[in-house]
């Protein structure tokens, strides 16, 4: 899993640096599609509604409605429905909707989705896209397709390929005279054991007017930002051939720690069911995908910026998150689906969604615009947190059985939250829950 990602991560960045560095190279890349509009009529004509479901929340349904109005002055024929399921229901939403035969047309899915909707064949291979030179499929970083393909076929495009960051209140640092995890990370001290001391500094108050150090939590069901610990001391949560559960190594265990001591101990991190969110401006550290960026850039209380996970021994690792966008077999209408997906995945498409996504297309991700949109942090800390972190980063694990094993997982988590049994007792009760659902 970790070669993998590297090979997709240097040639994202090698892109980037390439671009950056030689203005003469602006030129080499293919010229990608200007938009997907340039391709009406090859449909039918007559009038369709297309359903489209994401998780996204509303600064992102707002952005595709702007995107989709554009479609429409093309394809005036075309109807599209939007539908947001939260991201902790979605992939169980998927497989309901699946059952009953009641499929969007087109979705967003994520890296650990994948491996269950192909093998229950309920992806459209969309393999013919390669043939149309207009749309330019080798403008795509070619490594970050290889999640959606198999056994010579194309189950999906990529939107987004962003390694998490943390996003900090600079305010609360600067009022408690601290170094911020940017200047830590340029010094090589940004390490597990700081950001813990750091995180407890950081905390004050009681009741309504508390301000906690950190969370690793965007809600109570998302645990992935915490296995960052064991990647960066090069521990994972399963072993390579994804058969055996891991984490109840001596790394996990520490994670669990970790988590336990800030909650019940120092107090800086919320316990769980309280809702804490970073633009109240009561968080000093948040980790998220970059994404929130479209929430993050309506702050105007204080001064936030971003920064990357701490290292471990082997540096930082943090998690790669990847969702692209993919038509059901489903459909009743496969043609006009795949002009929509199409639209969406060109470069006009990609340039629009990179306001709050990191980019899959060079020309894209290479852009000025992508790294000085208005209210981004500084583009020195986005190239810091995001593109140099790209190499390091660990694509989120997916199997078929994920819905089983993430829920024997926040099983382990109630556990903890409920201080009812340590970490060592929680990592191994979930190794004998799960090791068995990596067999099926």
């Amino acid at each position: 899993m970790r070669k993998s990602l590297l090979a997709m991560t240097l040639a994202a960045v090698a892109a980037f640096t390439a671009a950056c560095g030689n203005s003469d190279n602006e030129g080499s890349s293919p010229e990608p599609a200007a938009s997907g509009s340039q391709q009406a009529g090859t449909t039918s004509g007559e009038n369709v509604e297309l359903k489209f479901m994401t998780w996204g929340n509303q600064q992102h349904l707002d952005m595709y409605q702007t995107l989709l109005a554009k479609y429409k002055e093309t394809h005036p024929n075309i109807t599209v429905t939007l539908e947001s399921v939260p991201f902790a229901d979605y992939q169980q939403k998927v497989s309901v909707l699946a059952a009953g035969r009641e499929l969007p047309d087109l979705a967003w899915i994520s890296e650990r989705m994948v491996p269950q909707f192909m093998s229950n064949n309920i992806l459209a291979d969309i393999s013919d896209i390669k043939n149309d030179a207009e749309f330019a499929l080798n403008d795509f970083i070619p490594s970050t397709l290889e999640l959606f393909s198999n056994e010579g076929g194309l189950y999906g495009l990529p939107f987004s390929t962003p390694p998490s960051v943390i996003f900090y209140n600079a305010d609360l640092f600067e009022k408690a005279g601290l170094p911020t995890p940017n200047e830590l990370a340029s010094k090589g001290e940004w390490t597990w054991d700081k950001f813990v001391e750091t995180a407890k500094t950081l905390t004050s108050g009681s009741g309504a007017d508390k301000t906690y150090g950190a969370t690793f939590f965007r809600d109570w069901k998302t645990w992935i930002m915490l296995p960052s610990y064991s990647w960066s001391n090069g521990s994972d949560i399963f072993n390579d051939d994804m058969t055996e559960f891991t984490w109840n190594d001596q790394y996990g265990v520490e994670s669990l720690e970790m988590l336990k001591k800030m909650m019940f101990e120092d107090g800086s991190h919320p316990k769980a069911g309280e809702q804490i969110s970073f633009d109240t401006g009561k968080l000093a550290m948040y980790f998220d995908g970059y994404s929130y960026m479209s929430k993050a850039r309506e702050i105007k209380d204080f001064k936030w910026s971003i920064a990357p996970f701490p290292s471990g021994s082997l540096g930082s690792a943090p998690m790669m998150g990847q969702a692209g966008y993919v038509i059901f077999e489903q459909t009743k209408h496969p043609e006009e689906a795949k002009e929509l997906l199409k639209f969406l995945a060109s470069q006009e498409g990609v340039q629009a969604t990179s306001t709050y996504f990191v980019p899959p297309r060079q020309s894209v991700l290479n852009s000025d615009s992508f790294l000085n949109k208005p209210n981004n942090p500084p583009a020195e800390h986005i190239k810091q947190a995001l593109i140099d972190e790209m190499p390091k980063a660990i694509v989120q694990p997916g199997h078929v059985q994920w819905t089983k094993i993430d829920n024997e997982i926040l099983l382990g988590f109630d556990r903890l939250f409920a201080e009812s049994a340590s970490p060592s007792d929680i990592l191994a009760k979930m190794k004998q829950a799960i090791d068995p659902l990596l067999t099926k």
